[in-house]
């Protein structure tokens, strides 16, 4: 029979699940564990160099814990988180940072019941809805462009908003953790009492202190608080003439800090005062705890956003820092490409030029074999390749260019250095033999090996047979290798070894100082006797050790050297094309300027003649209608011979207008931007139908020849204007800008001045077109004009109608019946 007793269990916390907005938050099966090869390359120290970049503590600690990860899939949506981040903090109104408390410990407390927050994590906790408030209003910002916050919805999503809530908590507490006065009448009594006692007592000691002999007293004392009571200092020989309860002494034993007998009741009360307001303290705290409790999981999720936020600003500035490009992700084996490569370490120290690299990899290159001279940075370039791939792998922009094609990889694994260990008895030679025996069993096609000084530190010939090995067993495998030698048989696997690629980091024979400019395809030389020669080394010595250099060696070199000057001229000369492409582009943009500015300039002082003649025309026309109403007044007698009069006015007025006109087309070239202008002489006769051009390609009919002028009848006038101004045009091509008189225009053509099409126009060309033809129309005496506008959208209606009704010279206007083209036409009737 089982006991009917039972055992309570102590109330563990359990660790706060975090929910999955964070890279930390990633499965494991999905992450890289630290490798020996992530200390070796530095990852660690490039996470903190990441993590300075974040706003908060908490978003710094996020940023030293992400690991890189295996799944392409996550590592691009983490990418794109990280994009849309650095497109908000680029943007016009940028990235609020708001403070983000540390609350895990007390959210997770809140899961025992009872359990009950102090001041300052309730003050923590609306410091956390005010963060979450300020973000997720940030974040649904309508300013802010829309595709751009798409990859961070999930996050925002996540962000509480509770203000009713973030107002009742700040209620209760204020800025500095405490429980207002105010948050119950009781606390505001208790606190008063006690202000109005505290203060009481005070006085009450001064005066005490005041009436003690001066023997009694202690210079510049004042009333002290000890273990809670208030007290007076005194000397050793007045405490009997004082009384009371000594609460505590001076270090040296002469001062007594003595609570006199008066003064105990009153010390009582206060005590009684602070025990109440500590539980009305208590127990307003434990009422706001558990209005928070309920909110639990939502603020744990809202701590992991702001914290996701945080660490996402902090890559998204160090990318813009340091220039990062994003780079898509490829497969291990498919290839890679790097452009504009830089070590991101050595790049945030500053003070060192970092020069960039740039190195690409087909499908089939699986080993990469540099070589080249000590100090010429191949190891920064092994160490570079693996930190570029690592920072992709663990969401963060690495430091590449455009065009860049960054390969993620299922391990890393690197033998840089020297690793001797006087503990497990190796030497320098079997620690690198441990590390490769260590890759040559683990590494997979999908990994990414990085093999320093392969073959050193034994004799060369092992060394070159034994790496020239290990080379092609991972080469034959498919693992991705990165590997550097000085040894000359090994610059020869790429001959022998499909997959295998020499590449060198060149060095300056001149100078004798590395370019570490990294060149594919080519393997360096070691420039170990230049080096020595330029060290001062004896002559003698260096003859002999020539002498001692086998002659295929030398040849070898030699072919190399050929090569690398070979290489530095087709630079050159790339460099030298190259300048003059882009110079010769600049010129190209920069005619290309001045033309759009030329033929801007042409279209406004085209604009300008245009409303220039059809002021002066309407001048006319308002003089000739003013002389006939006076005419009219005196007598119809007299009107045939005035009208003609003012006809022959109105004529003159337009001739020295259109002289005018064609000073100024001269000055705009008169041509059109075709150049198939035909010459006016040549095709030109009495009768042709011409286009003004002086008058905005007003048409009209020639009627006389005069040299180098033609008269032209133009809307009822006579003009005399020079051939160049005129270009002749069909009659099936005469346009609604054509000016010509009833007596002499076909009937088509007087039918054309009826009516004016606008369909297809903008709306800052109507304003030019509809006034042209209301000068054709009046000037061809029509009662009323047809304007076809079309349906749409009713854009081009509305502006006619806007110009109709400011037109003096138009009566009324009204939409055309069905008959005439419904709402598709206005018909205006003219003065």
């Amino acid at each position: 029979m089982l006991s009917s007793s039972v055992v309570t269990p102590t109330p563990t916390i359990e660790p706060e699940p975090t929910g999955n907005l964070a890279m930390s938050e990633v499965v494991p099966e999905r992450e890289l564990p630290p490798t020996h090869a992530h200390t070796v390359v530095e990852f660690q120290r490039v996470l903190e160099l990441v993590s300075g970049f974040a706003s908060t503590t908490l978003g710094g600690a996020r940023i030293r814990s992400l690991r890189p990860m295996r799944d392409a899939i996550a590592i691009t949506g983490e990418l794109g988180r990280v994009d849309a981040m650095r497109d908000i903090v680029s943007s016009e109104a940028g990235w609020p940072s708001h403070p983000i408390p540390e609350l895990t410990a007390a959210l997770a407390r809140l899961r025992v019941e009872g359990a009950s927050w102090n001041g300052t994590e309730v003050r923590s906790a609306i410091t956390l809805l005010t963060s979450s408030r300020l973000t997720a209003h940030a974040l649904s910002d309508k300013s802010r462009d829309v595709a751009s916050l798409m990859p961070l919805r999930v996050v925002a999503a996540a962000l509480l908003r509770e203000p009713s809530l973030e107002a009742e908590l700040a209620r209760i507490v204020n800025e500095d953790g405490v429980v207002r006065d105010d948050a119950s009448g009781t606390l505001r009594r208790v606190r008063k009492e006690l202000r109005n006692g505290e203060s009481d007592l005070v006085r009450l000691l001064e005066r005490m202190m005041a009436k003690l002999d001066a023997h009694h007293r202690v210079d510049d004392a004042s009333v002290s608080l000890r273990n809670g009571r208030y007290v007076i200092p005194v000397r050793r020989d007045g405490r009997g003439v004082l009384g009371g309860i000594v609460h505590d002494t001076s270090a040296s034993g002469a001062t007594f800090f003595v609570e006199p007998p008066a003064a105990i009741e009153a010390g009582n009360r206060i005590r009684e005062l602070e025990a109440e307001e500590l539980r009305e303290t208590v127990r307003l705290l434990a009422e706001v705890t558990d209005r928070i409790r309920p909110f639990r999981q939502r603020l744990v999720g809202t701590l992991g956003a702001l914290v996701t936020l945080d660490a996402l600003l902090a890559r998204a500035r160090y990318a813009i820092t340091f220039g990062c490009a994003s780079a898509p992700v490829a497969d291990a084996g498919t290839g890679f490409e790097i452009a504009n490569g830089r070590h991101p370490l050595l790049l945030a120290q500053g003070g060192a030029i970092v020069v960039p690299f740039d190195l690409a990899m087909t499908a089939g290159e699986r080993t990469l074999l540099v070589s080249g001279p000590n100090t010429g940075g191949k190891t920064v370039l092994l160490k570079a390749l693996a930190l570029i791939s690592l920072m992709v792998q663990a969401g963060i922009p690495a430091p590449v260019g455009d065009g860049s094609r960054v390969a993620i990889f299922d391990q890393f694994f690197a033998d840089i250095g020297d690793e001797q260990s006087i503990q497990a008895s190796l030497s320098t030679f079997s620690a690198h033999l441990r590390n490769l025996t260590e890759i040559i069993g683990d590494a997979t096609p999908r990994s990414l090996v990085l093999i320093d000084e392969l073959g050193s530190g034994t004799d060369p010939l092992e060394g070159a047979a034994l790496g020239g090995a290990i080379l092609e067993k991972l080469t034959r495998r498919g693992t991705t290798t990165i590997a550097t030698t000085h040894l000359g048989a090994l610059k020869e696997l790429a001959h022998e070894v499909p997959g295998v690629v020499n590449a060198s980091l060149q060095f300056d024979g001149v100078a004798m100082a590395p370019t570490y400019r990294l060149v594919k395809g080519i393997p360096g030389r070691s420039y170990g006797l230049s080096i020595a020669r330029r060290l001062r080394m004896p002559e003698d010595v260096l003859l002999n050790a020539e002498a001692r250099v086998p002659s295929g060696e030398r040849d070898v070199t030699a072919l190399l050297e050929d090569l690398e000057n070979r290489q530095r001229i087709l630079e050159a000369r790339e460099r030298v094309v190259g300048e003059r492409d882009e110079n010769a582009a600049a010129r190209e943009r920069l005619v290309e300027g001045r033309e759009n500015t030329v033929r801007d300039r042409e279209r406004e002082l085209e604009r300008s003649a245009r409303q220039g003649a059809r002021r002066y025309l309407l001048e006319a026309r308002q003089e000739i209608e003013q002389v006939i109403r006076e005419l009219r007044q005196a007598g119809a007698l007299q009107i045939e011979p005035a009208a003609a009069q003012a006809r022959r006015d109105a004529e003159q007025r337009a001739a020295a207008a259109a002289r005018s006109l064609a000073r100024l087309d001269v000055a705009v070239g008169a041509k059109k931007a075709t150049g198939q202008q035909p010459t006016a002489g040549a095709t030109l006769a009495v009768g042709s139908v011409v286009e003004v051009t002086t008058l905005g390609e007003t048409a009209g009919r020639v009627i006389e020849l005069r040299g180098s002028g033609a008269v032209v009848v133009v809307g009822g006038m006579k003009l005399t204007v020079p051939l160049a101004s005129l270009r002749p045009v069909p009659s099936r091509r005469l346009s609604p800008v054509g000016d010509l008189p009833q007596p002499l225009v076909e009937q088509a053509d007087l039918a054309i001045l009826h009516e004016v099409d606008l369909r297809g126009l903008r709306i800052s060309d109507i304003d030019d077109a509809l006034p042209r033809a209301l000068d054709r129309a009046i000037l061809a005496d029509l009662r009323t004009l047809r304007i076809i506008h079309g349906k749409g959208t009713g854009a081009l209606r509305e502006r006619v109608a806007q110009l109709l009704s400011t037109d003096q010279r138009v009566r009324t206007f009204r939409a055309g019946v069905w008959t005439e083209g419904g709402v598709g036409v206005t018909i205006a009737e003219l003065e």
